[in-house]
């Protein structure tokens, strides 16, 4: 595959994979990843400093889906969504089929409960580390690492970012 039609590949799978989430469709979000795959949401300074401790993390996309499953059913948090900001990725490199990429983010939250609703408020700035590799012709996410530029959260993750 040619790098040009390489990278439009990828970045519609960042597109669609910011629409799903942002449309709360989240029962169909493991399925931008692989069987075995690695997600996890980590504070900036927790990976500068080699702390390998998530605030979300899934190894399996029935991992993934028991979160989803979670979030639906156990979870009690203030109705919400999310609108995400996607810069342009950077491809770091094409390891045997396995693709690196970096790309900044930033998730604005909108609050949907009766008392705050319609208040937005930017939730979320960091940057998704990527492995990506493609089955069947299809780019999946073989590990999705999302680095949070810091560690205090106004308030309960429950939602992927």
């Amino acid at each position: 595959m040619e790098a040009t039609e390489l990278r439009a590949r990828i970045e519609d799978l960042q597109a669609a994979y910011a629409e799903c989430l942002d449309s709360n469709r989240l029962e169909q979000w493991p399925e931008f990843f692989t069987e075995r795959c690695i997600y996890k949401i980590i504070p900036y300074e927790n990976e500068a400093l080699g702390m390998p401790i998530p605030l979300m993390y899934g190894d399996s996309r029935g991992m993934l889906r028991d979160r989803v499953v979670a979030h639906r059913n156990a979870n009690f948090f203030a109705p919400h969504m999310y609108r995400h900001l996607i810069a342009r990725m950077r491809i770091a490199g094409n390891d045997h089929g396995v693709v690196s990429t970096f790309t900044n983010y930033a998730v604005y939250r909108t609050m949907l409960d009766p008392g705050d609703y319609g208040r937005s408020e930017l939730f979320s700035v960091g940057v998704y580390q990527d492995k990506i590799v493609f089955e069947n012709g299809n780019p999946l996410f073989q590990e999705k690492i999302v680095v949070i530029d810091t560690s205090q959260i106004s308030t309960l993750l429950v939602t992927p970012l």
